[in-house]
This record gives C-alpha cells, structure tokens and sequence, in this order.
C-alpha cells in the first residue's frame, strides 16, 4: 500500500501533469451543433427579411435629434440613401449576430464578411471601415499582448504566484484569500483572461489535490477553488480599464459619445472597489453557503504536499535579470497609466513606449517570435469596431429607441433608478446567452448610450456603470473561453457552476444597483439617489 501512495502522489502534485494541452477536450453539445447547422440559413434569412420587408420606424425620425454624425452623413448621401443605409446596417448587423452567436462560421470570419458588406451596401467608405483595424483601442490591445508576452517568457508572473500561495497559503481560508490577491495583481499586468488562466491552472490544481481533489475525485474545496478563480479572473479583469478588450471597446463608445476619453485611473477609481468586494463576497458564498467545507478539507490531506510548489519554484532559480527589467517596464507603464489624468498620455501611446522598450535587442525582454497575439481575436475585435462606426453614422441604436419607447408611451420623465435597473440586468444576465464580451458590449452600450440620450442624461451615467458588468461570464462553460477552460478540469459540474455563477450574478447585480445609486453618484457618475 505504501508503495502505491509512492506512486500515486507525485502524479498528483506534478504541475506538468496539469498543463492545457493535456486537459480533455470539451465536445460540443447537440444544441450548440444544432445552432452551428441552422446559423447561416438564419443570417441569410434575416438579411432578405431586413432588406424585402417595410421598416417604416428607420423612416420616421427627426433629423435635428440625429448624432453629429449621423446628421453629417444624412446631409451627405440625402435621405433616401440614408434610410437604406439604416436598413442595410441593420440587416448585417443581425445577421452578424447571429453567425456571432451560432458559431457557424469563426467570429473572425464573421467579422471580415461584414466590414465588406458594410463597404458594399454603402454605409460606411472603405477608408472608414478598413481604418478600424487601426483603430487606438486595437493597437492598444496589440501592445498588451506584447507586454503580457514579456511577462510570462520571463517567467516572473509564474513566480509570484507560486511564492504567494506558498508564502501566505498556510490553510484553506488563506488560500482563498491569496488566489484573491494572486488574480487581482495579475488583472494589472495581464489582460487576457485566458492567460491568467492558463498561468494559474496547474497552481491551483496542485493545490486542489494536496487537498484531497484530485483524480477525478470531487469535493468542495476544489469547487471552490476554481469556482472562486473563474470570478476572480474575471473580477479582476473587470477593475481595470486594460482587463480586457471589451472594457477597451466600451470605453472607446463611451468616449465618442461624451467627446472625452474615459482615463485608467478613472475606470480604476469606480471599479475597482466592486471588483474586491465580489471577490470576497464570492469566497464568503461558496465557503459558507452554497459548497461549506467539511473539516477535513481545511487543511492539507497530503502530508508535505505543498513541497510540490516549492520544488517548482525552486526550478525558476533566481529571480533573472529578464524578471527585474519585466517588473521595471510593467511597473513605469502602470504607473503612468493610472496618473493619466494628470499628464494627458494616452494609455496606447505608454504600452507603445513599453513594448518598444521590451522588444529593444540587448535591452529588452522577449523577442518577437516569443510574442503571443491571437489575431483572429484582433480582427473579431475589428469587426466589432466596424460594426460600432455603421451605428455611429446611421444612429441606428437612437432611431431604434425613441422609436420603441414612443410607440409603449413611455415618456422621458422616467426616473434613473428605473432605467438604471432595467438595463443592469440585461447587461448582466445577457452574459448566460452569448459566449463574447465584444458581442455583448458592442450591443448594450450603444442601446445604453441611445436611453441616456433618450431620457435627457449624461451617456456616461448609464454607459458607463453598465460598462463595469461586461465581465460577468462565469456561470456556464460556454460562458467564456476560461469558463470552457477551467470546465475541463473535471473538479465541478454544470449544476455547480450554474448555483454558485447564478448567485454570483445576481449578487453582483445588486451591489451595482447600490454602488450606482450611491458611491458612482459621489463620482459624478451617476444620478443616483444618495
């Protein structure tokens, strides 16, 4: 018996065993082959359904209440044109969704059908919709890949949270509280969820198994233990302006929308807060109610399991010259990204700075071919950014609404509170549905911006809080690539996800209420009540 505890162990505690590419693969369901196969007949059938049928609402708008914009095209290309142009945008941009949703064909793929369809129908010039993937948020995007590169081909954000969870990872609360801590730094330097992930995996794998979840053998330590990661991850990526594109994205809309740019320290300010307190909301949920832990599973049931760590960390030797430069370079950017306010440096033109440093010969960190950007996710993201520039130029989104609000008699005395809640939940709960925060992003945020307007408040007061729940992909696998990711880990089911994300949500969508009525007011954010 002795001998096959030998044996056994080290396979447990070995993180090589626990690496991406050896996790099993998730097969899609039959419903997610059956929207595959129905996708593009239900695009095509939407863009002939858009294009035969009457839509007299896209004719019926007062062109004073046009966007800028939107009124220079008009003036331009005159109102039939304009009124197609209303229509083709509206076409493509359901069939897009559609495709998008469906995944019949690759997002990115999608996204290249529909710049050239834009540029065919005539809503936007090929200048304007071939630009977008020059846009600054894309190059933005570009340079944090970079700098995410640097950091983990020097391998320094590998050791922190290694000698994090190691140094303050004594028992299983403390555990917790240092994953908090460990996704919370990295959210800071790393802005792609699915490398945090893929960072972190095989740590808290290892971790789960020197507390009894391992082989295929479940208990609630390990449900909380990547449960509680996938919210951090998220949360984490949530309080910062670079924690994601689609924060990006949202606040390039918000920004073209109030004609001033949202600042990092200004996203920072307002999210960051509620970001923290999900997380520890999160542990306090899964801990105490939803997956309590039994006494044995508080503290280690492999003796001595934790070496495992500290062998791997030991591996890394000491800290390399690459490392220090990683932190110096990441450390300068991030302090000018959240002093932006005060020097007006634009956050792309600093990773510029940054990445050039880090790419540097004999100065720099990585190399170019040591780089990772995934360029199907930029051009998916162009695509978004050109759908976004149609909006703009047909005010599609503004027409849509006062239109929609007119015909249910709703008038504009409506109280913020009310509209602030109704939207909130969409944006939140509209996570359960689509697997893209782009997807999500790139559809609320202008309907946001378009009910600000319609009701005679300030874009940002509604865009923006909105904004800060793009992030909340974490109750199903399909949710998100590191939903599908950590899903493979074999350590809960769809049943524990949906409890424990479901919660999650809902909790989240209160606090946000509370936060919007009372600390975003004090910002200036919002018209809150308190």
């Amino acid at each position: 018996m002795t001998n096959q505890i030998k044996e056994v162990v080290p396979d447990l505690l070995n993180m090589n065993n626990y690496r991406i590419e050896k996790l099993p693969i998730r097969n899609k369901s039959k419903v997610e082959k059956f929207l595959m196969l129905i996708g593009i007949p239900l695009a095509i059938s939407a863009i002939l359904l858009f294009f035969f049928i009457d839509l007299s609402f896209l004719s019926n708008f007062n062109v004073e209440h046009l966007s800028k914009a939107a009124k220079e095209n008009y003036l331009k290309i005159g109102k039939e044109n304009f009124i197609f142009a209303n229509k083709a945008m509206l076409a493509i941009f359901v069939a897009s969704l559609i495709l998008w949703i469906t995944e019949a064909i690759p997002n990115y793929l999608t996204s290249l059908i529909l710049i050239v369809s834009l540029v065919l129908t005539g809503v936007l010039s090929e200048q304007d919709a071939y630009a977008q993937l020059g846009h600054k948020v894309m190059w933005l995007n570009i340079l944090s890949f970079i700098l995410a590169s640097m950091l983990v081909a020097s391998g320094v954000a590998k050791r922190f949270a290694l000698w994090f969870i190691i140094k303050f990872g004594k028992n299983a609360s403390t555990i917790f509280i240092s994953f908090i801590v460990i996704n919370t730094i990295l959210s800071l330097f790393i802005s792609a969820t699915t490398a945090k992930a893929t960072i972190l995996l095989p740590i808290f794998m290892v971790v789960a198994a020197v507390y009894g979840a391992s082989n295929g053998k479940r208990n609630n330590f390990g449900r909380n233990l990547i449960l509680q990661n996938l919210l951090q991850i998220n949360m984490g990526a949530s309080a910062f302006l670079t924690g994601s594109g689609a924060n990006l994205l949202a606040a390039s809309l918000i920004a073209g929308a109030i004609g001033s740019e949202i600042f990092f320290s200004q996203w920072m300010i307002a999210a960051f807060p509620t970001a923290l307190l999900l997380m520890f909301l999160g542990w306090i949920v899964g801990t105490k109610l939803i997956f309590p832990l039994k006494k044995e599973e508080k503290f280690p049931s492999i003796e001595g399991g934790m070496n495992s760590l500290k062998q791997e960390l030991n591996k890394l030797g000491k800290i390399s010259v690459n490392e220090i430069k990683s932190l110096i370079i990441f450390g300068l950017i991030l302090a000018f990204w959240a002093t932006d306010q005060f020097h007006g440096i634009s956050p792309t033109a600093v990773a510029f700075v940054g990445a050039i440093v880090a790419l540097m010969p004999k100065i720099g960190v990585v190399k170019w071919n040591d780089v990772d950007i995934p360029w199907h996710l930029l051009l998916f993201s162009a695509g978004a950014y050109t759908l976004g520039a149609g909006l703009k130029v047909t005010d599609l989104p503004a027409i849509s609404i006062n239109t929609f609000f007119d015909s249910l008699g709703i008038g504009k005395n409506t109280p913020f509170w009310l509209i602030y809640i109704v939207l909130s939940g969409v944006m939140i709960y509209s996570a359960l549905i689509f697997q893209s925060k782009t997807m999500r992003t790139m559809i609320i945020i202008p309907i946001a911006i378009g009910i600000a307007n319609r009701f005679g408040f300030s874009p940002i007061s509604i865009a923006f809080p909105i904004a800060l729940l793009i992030e909340h992909v974490y109750v199903l696998p399909f949710n998100s690539k590191p939903a599908i990711l950590l899903y493979s880990t074999n350590h809960y089911s769809w049943t524990d996800t949906f409890k424990y994300g479901i919660i999650m949500q809902t909790l989240a969508w209160i606090v946000s209420i509370i936060f919007a009525m009372t600390y975003y007011n004090w910002l200036g954010i919002t018209n809150g009540l308190f």
